[in-house]
């Protein structure tokens, strides 16, 4: 995941704010130079993280559907939802019409992506992805196809994660230090699709409105990305996919007084907070007490 950590666009996560139609060229000012100071240094640090030490071809087309279990899929749904959210967002918040600011902010996150695709593609390792263009364009259809429908987001896309053991044995494929793992340790991953119960219809419940209910997708034992290196004896390397059930909490909806928690709620609001889960699994069913 990129982060979007920056306190002037954090401001525009409410997708709420400023409804009125009236532009503000102050703060489409503001999102724009952010926008583009934070579009210039993700794709300098991806460059530097993930494509700098592999060497450069001709531009060419990859079929990397079978990868990582599609876990990498999910990660392009994620990205692409989450950063269109945030670019409706901005562009409201600048006083942009609700139909503009549907369109032009939630493409935000499948442009962005498809700059990240256009490098893969002139990458000898990998290439220009049609499958991830697929997945790109599903995460910004996810967003804009509620906001046209329900002027809000019933559905969510989550991120979660936590270290895994298989990072040691290919740390130059899936990172050798905390922040390299959380972009490229697909093991130690977890996305959800978490829905909000209160705006499902049944808002006359005693559930709390911030209430949601998510459902996970993960993989383990993966340390190469078709297959597993022969050379090296790993244990519990067999490759095998993970599905969870839990509650989860959608931060954004909890009622606060204070502006300032409350932009930070709805700024961190695309990680899964840690929850009691059910594991399923082609061995069975397992319960975590509390799963990250």
């Amino acid at each position: 995941m990129v982060s979007k950590g920056n306190s002037a666009l954090s401001q525009v996560t409410n997708d709420t704010t400023n409804s009125a139609d009236t532009l503000n060229r102050k703060h489409l000012t503001i999102f724009v130079l952010t926008g583009s100071s934070l579009y210039a240094g993700s794709t300098i640090g991806l460059y530097n993280l993930w494509y700098k030490n592999y060497p450069q071809s001709s531009f060419h087309l990859f079929n990397d559907n079978k990868e990582w279990l599609q876990m990498d899929k999910c990660a392009h749904v994620t990205a692409s939802y989450y950063i269109g959210r945030v670019g409706y967002s901005a562009l409201r918040w600048s006083g942009v019409s609700e139909k503009k600011a549907i369109w032009y902010g939630g493409m935000t996150g499948f442009a962005f992506l498809t700059t990240i695709e256009i490098m893969d593609g002139f990458s000898k390792e990998w290439g220009f992805s049609p499958v991830d263009i697929v997945a790109n364009t599903f995460g910004t259809g996810l967003f804009i196809s509620q906001q046209l429908a329900w002027h809000e987001q019933k559905f969510v896309m989550k991120y979660s994660f936590h270290s895994s053991p298989f990072a040691q044995f290919n740390p130059d494929l899936l990172g050798s230090t905390l922040l390299q793992n959380m972009v490229k340790d697909y093991n130690g991953q977890t996305y959800w699709l978490s829905a909000n119960i209160s705006s499902l219809g049944l808002q006359h419940t005693r559930f709390p409105k911030w209430l949601n209910i998510a459902a996970g997708y993960g993989a383990e034992g993966m340390i190469g990305a078709s297959n597993n290196p022969t050379e090296v004896n790993i244990p519990n390397s067999e490759r095998y996919r993970q599905f969870y059930l839990t509650p989860d909490i959608d931060l954004s909806r909890i009622p606060v007084k204070s502006k300032t928690l409350k932009l930070f709620l709805k700024t961190i609001g695309f990680i899964k907070i840690p929850m009691p889960a059910l594991e399923f699994n082609k061995n069975g069913v397992k319960f975590h007490p509390l799963y990250f």
